[in-house]
């Protein structure tokens, strides 16, 4: 099943996921920075992801049934209980003489779930998820961002940037039910908008990034638990280090390995 496109696309085909379609171009486009800003008009979320990277797409129901605040304190805890040797260690590991020891990681400043991060306000002068997604794709092409060469621009029907990985089926180690479900909850309190996955890291622009460092540890432990490995483990960032870097940033970065 076919949808309407903007005018100005480069060549591209209608692929089938599921009961859906989404739209994948030939090729890497061009000029993607000049038609990201108007795709969401069209009610598409666009998206820069290899076709190779698409699976089988994750019913909504699936992440509709995520309680997700019980999700994340029954995993905190187990989480806790697996870290707290390591957070308590007074020293850190011995390595080699000519290897620089990893800094110490205190782990995040809360003995049990402290409840989401709260909803950041929208700046006067600051930028629409839209605008946020568009400087975000501008950055990944201005740094040469390794593996973004293979992505093709797709456009998914969606009303929730946050769904697209689900309809799109997008494959990675990641547990795709909870990281939905994380996704459409940045959206609603961060303006975060996916824009590209390939490998196994995802890039998440935000309009309404946290600016104070204790919705900064809130939303760092909320990455922490979406179990990507690069989150304080790879290279290895102590916790607070990692949370105080949250704050004003307008894009994310996840890996799974």
């Amino acid at each position: 099943m076919s949808f309407p496109l903007p005018d100005g696309l480069p060549a591209g085909r209608f692929l089938t996921r599921g009961p859906a379609s989404v739209w994948v171009s030939e090729e890497f486009p061009d000029d993607v920075e000049r038609l990201w800003p108007r795709l969401n008009m069209h009610g598409l979320v666009p998206l820069l992801c290899p076709p190779d990277a698409l699976g089988g797409p994750l019913d909504p129901e699936q992440v509709d049934a995520v309680r997700l605040e019980e999700r994340l304190a029954a995993d905190f805890a187990e989480y806790r209980r697996r870290r707290l040797p390591l957070w308590k260690a007074p020293t850190p590991a011995q390595v080699p003489e000519d290897v620089e020891p990893w800094p110490h990681d205190p782990g995040p400043p809360f003995e049990r779930w402290p409840g989401l991060a709260p909803p950041m306000p929208a700046p006067p002068a600051g930028p629409t998820p839209e605008e946020a997604a568009s400087g975000l794709v501008a950055e990944l092409i201005d740094e040469g961002r390794f593996g973004l060469e293979e992505c093709c621009l797709m456009l998914v029907p969606s009303r929730r940037s946050s769904d697209a990985l689900a309809l799109t089926g997008w494959s990675a180690e990641a547990p795709l039910p909870l990281l939905c479900a994380l996704l459409r909850s940045w959206e609603d309190r961060f303006g975060a908008q996916v824009v590209a996955g390939f490998g196994s890291e995802l890039h998440v622009s935000v309009a309404r990034p946290p600016v104070g460092a204790e919705p900064a540890n809130l939303l760092a432990l909320e990455h922490v638990l979406s179990t990507a490995d690069n989150i304080v483990d790879d290279p290895p960032t102590p916790f607070p280090e990692y949370a105080a870097n949250l704050i004003g940033r307008t894009s994310w970065s996840f890996w799974w390995d």
